[in-house]
């Protein structure tokens, strides 16, 4: 997996490429540990994603609920369909914002 990261004012996008699962999603945890404070808009680009686990789908849970405590917005970008199939089968189409 790898994680490109920008950060523009009060906005930061973060690409994830490869794979986010049990593995790796641990890098992607590390990398937004203490980075949510100053960011009121978190985009995820997903255009790169090939697959995404239970631990990848606990992160973006975990990141929602903290953006949203702060008043914050979260939302996806670029999801393949094969990615929308598992927000749809686990529910999560039902709680992310997803801009295809």
């Amino acid at each position: 997996m790898q994680i490109n990261k920008t950060i523009e004012k009060e906005k930061e996008v973060i690409k994830v490429i490869g794979r986010l699962d049990s593995l790796t999603s641990p890098e992607l945890e590390e990398e937004l540990k203490g980075q949510l404070e100053e960011i009121k808009e978190l985009e995820f680009d997903f255009s790169e994603l090939e697959y995404i686990s239970s631990a990848g789908l606990r992160i973006l849970l975990s990141t929602l609920k903290e953006m949203n405590h702060k008043g914050g917005k979260m939302y996806l970008t670029g999801c393949n369909e094969m990615i929308l199939e598992i927000f749809d089968v686990t529910g999560f189409s039902d709680i992310l914002t997803i801009n295809k």
